[in-house]
């Protein structure tokens, strides 16, 4: 007995041993510092390297986007499977880690059975009876670390879907507020369409007027009319892109209420909506991006199955024993000299299997190359989505003032266009002219300030939605 418990031991001691490989983060696939060049302000790479706090409240400074973010982060369908699916990995994990400790159970059993006397040796009918209390333990020494390469895959993945649902979070808030300000410039444009009507309108009533009284021709008239058939066509198709859009907020928002939103403004667009994104950023703080974690997560979780793979070709040891008492009369179960106890050590060795454990060592090597080359992707597409964001960052300030210079240019042609025609200087196909140039390039002036705002917001989505110095970072980052 003394042996056996010698035995069991050592071979406790001797448990723990680990085939896992050591984990070391592949190389970063990209430069040390942001891009430089005309498109960019400055240097990026010189300037004052900074830590800050940036989150979503502080970025968007507009109070009815901050409401709509905070009613979509709590009612947002894909936000709330993440959720769920962060608590059923951790759930997993769980399982798998219970397997590295003893299963100890309880077990009462009892029994009479009545033996005919026909059957019965002794040609008497008897009853036997037997009560047992048994606690029972079952064990699998993880010798050669393959439960525990299991408990870190599953940890690993349980990290992994963390991150994931940290990613869904900031993307679903750069996804309301691109959504919102693609409401409110559609909303603009709308305003734009239904201004240039009524201008249009004025012009045709004018025109028909002259025509009434034969000053102009009835292809002036026809143009006049072209015109405001235009506008029209216009009116509609931003009525309906506004429509749209608020269904496309009120799926993001995850609720059927309709929206309380406030009426648009024609210079809502042009008022400080976003903070500005600070450029002098390392590029080391990629790291900090939910799916940059989340890979690199999944790149651990396939390291261990690696040691789980390995240790198969290992013995399993596992230890099974029970201790009890039993009798044959329910009133004796506990009385002296009822005890027993067994103990059933085991070993399975692997000899043949065709080369199936051969082949799982070689799946599991492949999976873990094949996440080292998604993690080196996802680096390299968080470093052009940076990159673009500040190239456009810069870009976009310069060619928002050459259209604003443009719009200023069209009304004065506009107006002098109008007073030319007026005056019977200039025909109305001059006219014409002006007012078509006027409105598109006021057209794409609110378009070119979308599109600004939404490159900030993917700036500030692809620098990881904002940067929290207590954050915590990955393991073995540092």
């Amino acid at each position: 007995m003394k042996r056996s418990l010698l035995s069991v031991a050592l071979l406790v001691a001797l448990s723990g041993c680990s085939l896992m490989p050591e984990y070391q983060r592949p190389e970063t696939p990209t430069a040390a510092g942001w891009p430089e060049g005309e498109a960019y302000v400055g240097s990026a790479n010189a300037a004052q390297e900074q830590q800050m706090e940036l989150d979503w409240q502080s970025f968007f400074r507009d109070p009815a986007l901050r409401e709509l973010i905070r009613v979509a982060l709590e009612n947002n369908r894909d936000l709330r499977a993440a959720a769920l699916n962060v608590d059923a990995y951790r759930a997993l994990y769980r399982i798998q880690r219970a397997d590295l400790l003893p299963l100890v159970s309880g077990d009462v059993d009892g029994s009479r059975t009545r033996t005919p006397e026909d059957v019965n040796q002794t040609g008497d009918s008897d009853i036997n009876s037997q009560y047992s209390a048994t606690l029972g333990v079952a064990w699998e020494l993880d010798l050669f670390g393959r439960l525990d390469s299991l408990r870190e895959q599953a940890l690993q993945q349980y990290f992994a879907t963390e991150a994931a649902q940290r990613s869904t979070r900031i993307s679903l808030i750069a996804s309301v507020a691109n959504a919102w300000l693609t409401l409110q410039a559609d909303q603009a444009l709308l305003q734009v369409s239904r201004d240039t009507l009524n201008a249009y309108e004025e012009s045709l009533s004018l025109t028909q007027r002259s025509f009434d009284v034969g000053v102009a021709s009835a292809l002036e008239l026809s143009q006049a009319r072209s015109a405001v058939d235009t506008a029209r066509v216009g009116i509609e198709r931003y009525t309906r892109q506004v429509a749209q859009d608020r269904n496309a907020l009120t799926l993001l928002l995850g609720r059927g209420s309709p929206l309380n939103l406030p009426a648009a403004a024609d210079n809502r667009l042009e008022s400080d909506l976003l903070a500005t994104v600070p450029v002098g950023l390392p590029s080391d703080l990629l790291y900090m991006r939910p799916d940059i974690i989340q890979a690199e997560y999944q790149l651990r979780a396939a390291n261990a199955n690696i040691g789980a793979a390995r240790a198969a070709f290992f013995p399993r040891i596992s230890l099974t024993g029970a201790v009890g008492t039993a009798s044959s009369e329910l009133s004796g179960l506990f009385d002296g000299g009822s005890s027993y106890w067994n103990f059933s050590p085991s070993i399975s060795v692997p000899i043949f299997n065709a080369g199936q454990l051969r082949a799982n060592l070689d799946y599991a090597e492949i999976s873990r190359n094949i996440q080292v080359a998604q993690y080196e992707q996802a680096i390299q597409t968080a470093f052009r989505e940076v990159a673009d964001g500040l190239a456009a960052q810069a870009t976009y300030v310069r060619q928002l003032q050459a259209q604003r210079d443009l719009v200023e240019a069209s009304e004065d042609y506009y107006r002098l266009a109008e007073r030319r025609y007026r005056t019977g200087v200039d025909s109305y196909l001059t006219l014409l002219d002006a007012q078509r140039q006027l409105f598109e390039v006021q057209q794409q002036y609110l378009n070119d300030r979308l599109a600004q705002m939404i490159s900030e917001v993917e700036l500030f989505k692809a620098l990881g939605g904002g940067w929290d110095t207590n954050a915590e970072a990955i393991p073995g980052s540092g």
